[in-house]
């Protein structure tokens, strides 16, 4: 019989709403930590009525689809509990939540929670043991501490999106996967479990400081270190690893979809000419000179199949090779079905959810996906009465707006 998933009794205190925080705590949901949601009540004002109108009447979750829809998967894992921070009744609240939280998790700009009296100083003198992680673009520390931004800002200062495109042609900016999920969220949960580590061994917690803009640097480690090393700057398309080489590239096929072509090494290389019927061309993987007649044929040869012909006939011959899929296909695949990365749930109004499955697999641990995403404020009054409030302080806060 499995074990209980390893992050089980570690409780969080999640404050976040954007992609970056969310997709932190939902790891750490899944693997079996207990995520409160620490929402704001009411009705959206300001800037979040004017998010709420531009998507339909209620705050869009980071990710697509509303915050307490069963296809947000970022909210899975979680109760919700709807307090105002700015309230003395939410700030007690909230602060008899921390003292007994292992792991609290923000995306204020710095200096917000000072400001809120809920900083990691306030929270810390209460509870030595907890690990505060904020998640912000630039750090807390710099120059740009309190710029504003996005995945693009961060991407485009770390030096990442220089990289990505054609030769001579406009950077191509990519999905924001690499600050907000890689850089943001996968950065603050490997921080947190450090942390948490840590603290096994010296018995208090520590402040995590997280900034996108240096997790995005931390991913391009290797090819920093090949910059300093030769003093060239890589020129977007024109590297062996973003299409400057033919072998490593995506080519067109006759149904109009794509292969993705990556044998970076010469057996690899050699396997693709042989198998292509062009082993005139196997002596020159890194010749640049022949590369444009090498494309050439390469191109007008995937034209003769389907791209699942191609990936058939590759994959027995030792190749690199791989579908350029679709959202729509990617679920049919064969080796997604084995790994079970797409996954089928239940929801409480009988539908049936689809979600990116648990892609941490563990031999004895293993994580779960035990509960859809919550609406705002839906476990308030159970956590508040855990906490030994009675029926007369909640229906108080509540009408005061405290709670929700």
């Amino acid at each position: 019989m499995p074990s209980a998933p390893p992050l089980t009794g570690i409780k969080v205190l999640d404050l976040t709403k954007l992609a970056p925080g969310p997709h932190c705590t939902m790891i750490l949901g899944d693997l079996g930590a207990e995520v409160l949601k620490v929402e704001e009540p009411g009705v959206p004002t300001g800037r979040r009525a004017e998010q709420a109108k531009a998507t339909g009447g209620e705050p869009r979750a980071p990710g697509g689809g509303f915050s307490g829809s069963p296809f947000n998967s970022l909210g899975r894992n979680k109760r919700s509990i709807a307090l105002n921070l700015k309230s003395t009744p939410g700030r007690e609240i909230y602060l008899k939540l921390a003292a007994d939280a292992d792991v609290v998790v923000e995306e204020y700009r710095p200096g917000v929670a000072k400001r809120l009296g809920v900083d990691y100083d306030t929270l810390a003198a209460r509870n030595p043991r907890l690990v505060y992680c904020a998640i912000t673009g630039y750090g807390q520390s710099g120059p740009n501490r309190d710029l504003v931004g996005h995945d693009l800002n961060y991407i485009a200062t770390a030096g990442a999106l220089s990289l990505f495109g054609r030769p001579g042609a406009r950077p191509t900016i990519p999905h924001n996967l690499i600050a907000d999920y890689a850089g943001g969220g996968m950065h603050a949960a490997i921080g947190i479990l450090a942390a948490l580590l840590a603290r096994g061994q010296t018995g208090r917690g520590q402040y995590v400081d997280i900034a996108m803009l240096d997790g995005t640097m931390l991913l391009l480690a290797q090819t920093f270190a090949t910059h300093y090393a030769t003093g060239k700057i890589p020129r977007r398309g024109d590297t062996p690893m973003d299409g400057g080489s033919p072998h490593y590239d995506v080519y067109l096929c006759k149904d109009n979809n794509y292969v993705t072509i990556a044998s970076g090494e010469p057996w690899f290389y050699a396997n693709l000419c042989r198998a292509l019927d062009l082993e005139q061309f196997a002596p020159y993987e890194f010749d640049k000179a022949k590369h444009p007649e090498v494309r050439a044929a390469f191109e007008a040869k995937f034209k003769t199949r389907t791209r699942d012909e191609w990936v058939e006939l590759l994959s027995q011959t030792d190749t690199c090779v791989g579908p350029m899929l679709a959202l729509d296909e990617v679920a049919d695949n064969p080796q997604v079905r084995a790994r079970e990365m797409i996954v089928e749930l239940d929801a409480s109004d009988g539908r049936k959810v689809k979600q990116v499955g648990i892609s941490f697999k563990f031999s004895d641990t293993p994580g779960s996906i035990r509960s859809l995403a919550p609406r705002t404020g839906q476990h308030t009054d159970e956590v508040l009465s855990s906490l030994g409030y009675s029926k007369s302080d909640i229906a108080k806060w509540r009408a005061e707006g405290a709670i929700a």
